[in-house]
This record gives structure tokens, sequence and C-alpha cells, in this order.
């Protein structure tokens, strides 16, 4: 016959670790300072120097082309 004291420990023990472990995360997040674009590794580079996102796409499309047709050239040529 078992005894009622380990049951009713072990639910207690689990009622405290569902409310405990959502508490701690709540105040992890709390204390915790927020990560800052400005907090970035590495150079920056400003913003007047970096090309558009058009033109990133534009020159991605271009090399796209480019390995396009080098890729048919070869196969054109086996």
């Amino acid at each position: 016959r078992e005894a009622p004291i380990p049951k009713m420990l072990a639910s207690c023990l689990l009622r405290r670790v569902v409310f405990t472990v959502p508490l701690v995360f709540v105040v992890a997040l709390l204390l915790s300072e927020p990560v800052r674009s400005d907090q970035e590794v590495g150079t920056a580079i400003p913003a007047e120097s970096r090309p558009c996102v058009d033109c990133h796409a534009f020159e991605f499309m271009q090399r796209a082309l480019q390995d396009l047709k080098k890729t048919a050239y070869n196969l054109d040529t086996r």
C-alpha cells in the first residue's frame, strides 16, 4: 500500500515547477537588455555608400543571367 505523502509531494513539486519555470523566463526577459542594431560586430558601412536593394537585385540577376549563358554555351559545345 502506497503512502499518500509521496503523491502529494509529487503533485506539489509539479505545480511549483509549472509556475516557477515560466516565471523565471519572464524575469530573465525583463532583466535582459534588448539587442540593438547599432551593436553589431564588424565595420559599419554608411548608408550613402551602400547600394540600394534594387541595385543588389539587378546585379544578382545580371550574374544569374551570365551563369545561365555560360551553362547554355557549355551545353551547346558538348
